[in-house]
Parts: C-alpha cells; structure tokens; sequence
C-alpha cells in the first residue's frame, strides 16, 4: 500500500512532459496579439465582400468564413489578459508594417471581376502562412504551462483546414481558362513576395526560421 504521507512526483510515470516551452510569457503575448489583429483584418475583409462579390455560392461560403474569424479573435483576445498584465488592445498590432502591408494588398481587388484575386490571396496565401505559424506555435509550447493557448491553436487550426479546402475549391470551380490560372499564379506571386519580407504572419521567426533580413516595425 501507497504511503499517504510520501510526496508524489509533479506527474505520473507515464507523463513526461517537460515544463518549459520555446516562449516565455512575453514572446507569447506577442505573437497572440499578431495573430488577434490578423483575423479581426480577415474577419472585415471577408464581411466586406459578402455584400460585393456576385457570385452567389462563394458569397454564402464567405459569410460562414467570416463569422469563423471573428470567433478567433476573440479566442486570442481572451488569452491576452492572461498571458500579461496590460491592456490587450495594446498588444494587439501587426508584427510589422510589411504584414500591414500585406494586409491591405489583400483587401485591394474592389471590381466585381476580382473574386478570383480576392480568393487566391486570402486560401493560397494567407491562411496557409496562418496554419504554417498557427502549428508552429503549436508545436512549441509547453502543454502545462500553455495548455489554454494550446487549446485554442487546436480549435482554430481546425478551422482553417475546413476554410483552406472551401476555399481551394472555389478558386478552382473559377479557374476556367489559361488566362485565369496565369492571373491566380500572379496574384499569389504578388503576395507571397510581402510576406518574405515581412517573416510571416507573426514576423520574422514565425515558423522558428531566420528571417534572411531584419524588418523594420
């Protein structure tokens, strides 16, 4: 029989986790404030073009899209109080101004002929960097001491894979001609090349590489 009175180790034999993560409390208040600006941006992007785009199937996918995003907003918004003891507001920036940039390249396609741009930017380009830094995080962080934020990156992600496939197959139903592959390949060139520059979503590091040059905030 087991002594009452022995102390027990922290965790069970077959639990061997270890306590630290690849972030201390600072790093990850960052990057959760990063990723909490990036999906409000999303969210009126994709509420913006509901009301715009003509085509019927893709505005209905978008409007459900939408509302996805705002939830994760407010998941990491949630988070930042806990995470640090300020203002979250503040906390809750762009990594930098070329992930600004990239942001406001997203929502640039205004005509009714742009759905094809608009859906390449935001299913081939951003939502891939966000699930590659998303799992990054994910992969990286301590499952006691995070496990809240672990929670959340598993619940999103989730997400973003059902979205990533939605939206790959609307870009693909609208991919009728040479021309058009040619305008979906330019557009993902286009933003892919700001999002080099700026590291990621997260800036330089997001998914734990070097960034080849510094970006300046």
């Amino acid at each position: 029989m087991a002594d009452p009175k022995k102390p027990r180790p922290a965790f069970a034999p077959w639990d061997r986790r270890e306590l630290p993560g690849a972030f201390d409390v600072e790093e990850t208040a960052r990057r959760v404030g990063n990723y909490k600006w990036v999906e409000m941006r999303l969210f009126e992007a994709l509420g913006g073009w509901v009301a715009t785009v003509p085509e019927l199937d893709v505005k209905m996918r978008l409007g459900t899209h939408c509302y996805k995003h705002a939830w994760h907003s407010e998941l990491w918004h949630k988070r930042l109080p806990e995470l640090r003891e300020m203002n979250p507001e503040r906390l809750t920036l762009p990594a930098n101004s070329a992930v600004e940039e990239f942001m406001e390249a997203i929502t640039e396609p205004e005509g009714e002929d742009r759905t094809l741009e608009k859906l390449v930017g935001v299913y081939r380009v951003l939502i891939p960097h966000k699930i590659a830094a998303y799992t990054y995080h994910l992969n990286n962080t301590s499952t006691i001491t995070d496990a809240p934020t672990i929670r959340s990156l598993k619940l999103i992600l989730n997400d973003e894979f059902e979205d990533w496939r939605d939206g790959e197959m609307m870009i693909q139903s609208l991919i009728e001609t040479e021309e058009e592959a040619r305008r979906a390949a330019d557009r993902q060139a286009q933003l892919e090349s700001i999002l080099v520059r700026a590291g990621g979503i997260a800036g330089p590091g997001s998914i734990g590489m070097p960034a080849p040059e510094e970006v300046t905030a």
